[in-house]
């Protein structure tokens, strides 16, 4: 389905759904500050994810992830059934265009959790996308965190770490840039970033 031009034709006080993409990199909160900012603003629904990764404990299906195997993940972007996909860390990941284009079409302003690739291939499709990126207190924090997380190996940090310094050199790309170094103070700036945008005469 092509995306509509929502911009065009449209009176100022309608109603139109917008994207709102999170993104950030390893280790950054990305997954508690939205859940935290959609529990604080009930118009934003959440688009959740597809991949092929093994799912951690704790994760269930349909609140965390879709979980799939290799061979269904790869029928779906064959049939174009994602509005971004890619392989990160030797996993799929990708976000299910049904669900997104059912809720703009009524209305709804939609919250997605992908990462830099991903959110550039979005807001090439949807131009007036609001792209918002986490930052680390600082590297040595982040580092800590990952580390405390104990879901990796020292190897695995490391290799996350170098794409961390990657992803970073995109910040300047985004509409916004949040630094997560209390969880409380980046929920607020979230959310009003979202009505902020939200009110904007577009």
């Amino acid at each position: 389905m092509k995306p509509a031009n929502r911009q065009t034709g449209k009176l100022a006080n309608q109603k139109v759904g917008r994207i709102f993409i999170i993104s950030a990199p390893s280790g950054c909160g990305k997954t508690t500050l939205c859940r935290k900012l959609l529990r604080s603003d009930a118009g934003l629904v959440r688009s959740i994810s597809a991949t092929t990764r093994p799912r951690r404990k704790g994760e269930s299906r349909g609140n965390d992830y879709y979980f799939a195997s290799k061979a269904d993940f790869q029928k779906g972007i064959s049939r174009g059934r994602f509005l971004e996909w890619a392989r990160t860390y030797g996993w799929y990941y990708g976000t299910p265009r049904r669900f997104v284009d059912r809720m703009l079409r009524r209305g709804r302003d939609v919250l997605l959790s992908i990462d830099v690739k991903g959110a550039f291939k979005v807001k090439a499709l949807y131009p007036d996308a609001v792209l918002i990126f986490i930052l680390p207190p600082s590297l040595q924090e982040l580092k800590g965190r990952l580390k405390k997380r104990n879901a990796d190996n020292k190897k695995e940090i490391e290799k996350r770490l170098k794409i961390v310094r990657r992803e970073l050199s995109f910040t300047s790309k985004y509409d916004y840039a949040v630094v997560n170094d209390s969880i409380e103070k980046a929920v607020n700036k979230l959310r009003a970033i979202v009505i902020a945008e939200k009110n904007r005469v577009r």
